[in-house]
């Protein structure tokens, strides 16, 4: 896809990875729109030339919210970014259920909601692209974090098949898989982690060339274990 003057709404923009997708599409003379939650980081978006919306998208009011400031304006790309970490491990004490459901929704149901919402949008344009930011932990899941592998790995199943059902239309379908990266999300991991810049560099790349599937850094390698033996896949990553 060539990216210059393509509309793109991009969810969580306004820091981690998402700020520097947003930052590489505008290089390559997309519109970028992008949402956050953080008035002074969507504020410093704004400054930098970006369209910004501030938006919640861990509860349907938000998605809702959302789809509604867009309104009928045309999309070409989707890109959906946004997401939540939240600790759920029983080793440590009772985890709060309420944080859990922020997490799923944010991670699962916001991403389904908007295509469906922006879906008609997509289908009008001549090429279109729906991209799916999933994880690594999509493919073998963290025993300290199940909730936010779990919403991912459905996320990465919901792209799978819906891949299936556009492949014959427009919009191309196109799952990104990052490892670990260096972003606010990971602070307080000790794994070695990937420059969002990168990250984001890689994720741009796949939209340009078409590609259904993205596996960056270390998910290249936990592709390769998961084809050897789904069993050690897991032996790597449960261990975090």
């Amino acid at each position: 896809m060539e990216l210059a003057d393509k509309i793109v709404l991009l969810t969580g923009g306004s820091a981690g990875i998402g700020r520097e997708i947003a930052r590489q599409l505008k290089e390559k003379g997309a519109k970028v729109t992008l949402t956050g939650r953080n008035p002074e980081r969507l504020s410093a978006m704004h400054q930098e030339g970006f369209e910004v919306i501030e938006a919640d998208l861990s509860n349907a009011a938000g998605v809702d919210a959302l789809l509604k400031e867009w309104g009928n304006k045309g999309v070409d790309v989707l890109l959906n970014n946004a997401g939540q970490l939240v600790d759920h491990d029983f080793r440590e004490g009772n985890p709060v259920a309420d944080a859990a459901d922020d997490c799923i929704y944010a991670n699962l149901n916001a991403p389904i909601r908007l295509i469906t919402g922006l879906m008609p949008s997509l289908r009008k344009r001549p090429q279109a692209a729906i991209v799916n930011v999933t994880s690594g932990l999509a493919i073998a899941p963290a025993a300290r974090t199940p909730i936010y592998c779990a919403t991912k790995s459905g996320l990465r199943f919901y792209t799978l098949g819906l891949r299936e059902q556009l492949k014959d239309s427009n919009i191309r379908v196109i799952e990104a898989l990052p490892p670990v990266v260096d972003t606010q999300m990971n602070d307080g991991n000790p794994t070695k982690k990937m420059p969002p810049e990168e990250c984001a560099r890689q994720i741009v790349v796949a939209i340009e060339r078409n590609q259904d599937e993205v596996n960056i850094g270390m998910t290249k390698a936990l592709r390769v274990a998961e084809a050897i033996s789904p069993a050690l896949a897991r032996g790597i990553t449960l261990r975090f």
